[in-house]
C-alpha cells in the first residue's frame, strides 16, 4: 500500500513537499516514483528514484524545480517541488516499480494520489 499527503494549495512561485509511504507486504528492492494528472489529461510520469537513491530520473519539464528523495528507511519516498507553476495542478500518485526504467513507463502499484493546486 502507498501512502501519499503533503498536497494542498499554493501561490505560484512557491514550494510544496509531498511524502508517500508503503507499507504492508514488501518483498526486495524497488524503485520508487510519482505521476501526476490534471485535469482532462493522461497521466504523466514526474519523477523517480531507484532503491538505494543513486538513481532519478525526472520528466523534462520538471528538471531543476522538482527533487525526488527517499528516506533513510527505504519505504518512503519525498517529492520537493519548487517554483511552482498552475500548470503543475495535478493530482499526485506516488508509485513503485522494480526499477527506475520500468517505473517510468509502467508502474507495478499505484497510490490514491493527493491533490495539489496552484494559483496563479
Amino acid at each position: 500500500q502507498l501512502q501519499a499527503s503533503g498536497g494542498g494549495l499554493m501561490q505560484a512561485g512557491g514550494s510544496l513537499r509531498l511524502s508517500c509511504s508503503a507499507s504492508g507486504r514488501t518483498l526486495g528492492t524497488y524503485a520508487m516514483g510519482w505521476f501526476r494528472q490534471a485535469p482532462g489529461q493522461e497521466r504523466e510520469f514526474v519523477a523517480a528514484i531507484s532503491w538505494s537513491g543513486g538513481v532519478t530520473q525526472y520528466a523534462d519539464s520538471d528538471k531543476g524545480r522538482f527533487m525526488i528523495s527517499r528516506g533513510n528507511a527505504k519505504n518512503t519516498v519525498y517529492l520537493q517541488m519548487n517554483s511552482l507553476k498552475p500548470e503543475d495542478t495535478a493530482i499526485y500518485y506516488c508509485t513503485s516499480g522494480s526499477s527506475t526504467t520500468t517505473l517510468r513507463t509502467r508502474p507495478d502499484y499505484w497510490g490514491q494520489g493527493t491533490l495539489v493546486t496552484v494559483s496563479s
